[in-house]
């Protein structure tokens, strides 16, 4: 693993705009399921059951059952808290989101007076996960430097400083600046010309710097859906949806190392370095499932989710600002300045891992009239390869360098993800015209580096008012994640991380009327 992110970090400096890492990879696909209030109520575990527009992205086979036409609409809100813990130190922040929840039509078209046989057609978007948040931790570090990838990026460049401080530099984010505010310079040594970061010299006297990161996001990956589910003999489904995801996301990372000891003279007093990023696309999908009654109170469901293929639009613009000490120099300059005065922009391709579930679904009383039905009990499992993302370059005139580097990125996270499951489950109590529901969902650690701790933990109950076409549920869920964050990375050694807790709760409100 080590040597496959250093020969990443060793592509870096021959692409102009792209910079992915790993962790861009999972954002894409390391999520519990959103849904329906209904649907998020019982742990998200659907893919057994119907009766609900969210079977349209979790097994398209559970439309069958509808008979009839159903407009839904839904809201949903809530707050996320994160604590990081970071070289010894702890920080806190929390942000809340709101946003329109899962909603849709449904129309139900049955072929016989005794509805043995029907087909169903249904359309709906849904937010398949939010990245609005505000995270932020800092920490002393006597190990390494955030500034040391530059010296480390330009060091293995083969470049000269001309090379790089120039209007079309090569370097343009974050070497570039780097030389042009001498954060990094080159310092002869034991008669060795080498490339030194200016906090190295604190690090190499024992002295610890003051980092903090801050790491503010927004947006969200949509869902559009479009699906067609088959009804036979009251034993099969089948389904099928057409699937188009949006994606927008925009990041501003920023990352600032201080020295702590009060001393003007010691060579480097700050830099603060700030990285903005956005990225826009969409793509394509496709989304197959099965449910089979073997008996009348026992449903299985199979499904199966295509990688999606999604075409991305970047831009990305760095600052950077550093003061040094002996002689005082106060610097500042941005990618801009290497880059004609333009924000960088490049285009690539994301194929996104795919995803196999299978449920069980045992119902009380299963009858047509689902009056007289008393409630059910479900599980899922689903297995995500998050190892088997990749990028692929759509410039037009991509270089060899280029295609070499996204050809690494995809070995890097081969090797640094690995296929993980989510198990949930779920039950549903019926009195008449109210229910009663409560479910439970967990996701594996996707990485294979057993010191990275990482899960998805969700506990949930909601209630849900039905009569005479016109239904409404309502849901809490809580929420308990672990992760890790890593600020940077260097190739000549283990890398710092943080570790994460997010704690928070959604609500849920959907909905509906049946005609």
């Amino acid at each position: 693993m080590k040597k496959l992110i250093a020969s990443l970090l060793l592509a870096l400096p021959f692409i102009e705009v792209s910079a992915q890492i790993p962790e861009d990879a999972l954002r894409y696909s390391y999520y519990l399921n959103q849904g329906t209030a209904r649907s998020m109520a019982i742990g998200g575990a659907m893919t057994s059951l119907g009766g609900d527009i969210s079977t349209i992205f979790i097994n398209p086979a559970g439309l069958g059952t509808y008979r009839n036409r159903e407009v839904v609409f839904g809201l949903n809100g809530g707050q996320i808290k994160n604590k990081f813990a970071y070289r010894d130190s702890s920080s806190n922040s929390k942000k809340g989101t709101w946003g329109m929840g899962t909603s849709g039509f449904l129309m139900g078209f049955p072929k016989d007076n005794n509805s043995n046989k029907s087909t169903s057609i249904g359309f709906a978007v849904q937010q398949t996960v939010g990245f609005k948040n505000d995270q932020q931790y800092s920490g002393y570090n006597n190990y390494s430097s955030f500034s040391e990838q530059f010296a480390e990026e330009m060091a293995k460049s083969n470049l000269s400083i001309a090379d790089v401080l120039t209007t079309n530099s090569p370097l343009p984010y974050t070497a570039g600046p780097a030389l042009l505010t001498y954060l990094i310079d080159t310092v002869t040594i034991n008669g060795i010309t080498q490339i030194k970061a200016a906090p190295e010299y604190l690090l190499d006297s024992g002295i610890a710097i003051l980092q903090n990161m801050r790491k503010q996001t927004w947006g969200s990956m949509h869902e559009l859906g479009f699906s067609i589910a088959s009804h036979h003999q009251d034993k099969w489904l089948y389904g099928a949806s057409f699937i188009i995801p949006i994606v927008t996301y925009k990041q501003i990372t920023t990352f600032t190392e201080t020295d702590p000891t009060g001393n003007a003279n010691n060579g480097f007093g700050f830099f603060t370095f700030v990285d903005e990023y956005k990225s826009t696309g969409s793509g394509v999908q496709a989304k197959l499932g099965v449910i089979y009654k073997p008996l009348t109170h026992i449903r299985l469901g199979m499904a199966f989710h295509s990688p999606a293929m999604i075409m991305f639009t970047e831009e990305r613009s760095t600052t950077l600002s550093t003061k040094l000490e002996n002689p005082h120099i106060f610097s500042q300059t941005t990618s801009n300045t290497f880059t004609n005065g333009q924000k960088g922009l490049s285009n690539y391709s994301y194929r996104s891992p795919w995803r196999a579930l299978v449920s069980a679904s045992y119902v009380f009383r299963e009858e047509d009239n689902i009056l007289k039905q008393k409630g059910f009990v479900t599980a899922d499992l689903e297995y995500v390869r998050h190892s088997a993302g990749r990028y692929t370059s759509q410039n037009e005139e991509a270089t060899p360098d280029e295609k070499a580097y996204f050809k690494e990125l995809t070995n890097v996270i081969k090797n640094y993800y690995k296929g993980s499951f989510q198990l949930k489950l779920g039950a549903e109590l019926k009195f008449k015209i109210l229910m009663l529901r409560g479910g439970f969902a967990y996701a594996g650690n996707p990485y294979r580096d057993d010191t990275f701790k990482a899960n998805r933990m969700q506990i949930s109950g909601g209630l849900g008012y039905r009569n005479h076409g016109f239904y409404v549920d309502l849901t809490y869920v809580h929420f308990a994640n672990k992760d890790v964050d890593v600020p940077y990375r260097l190739s000549d050694r283990a890398n710092t991380y943080a570790n994460l807790q997010q704690r928070g709760g959604t609500i849920l409100a959907t909905a509906g009327l049946k005609f």
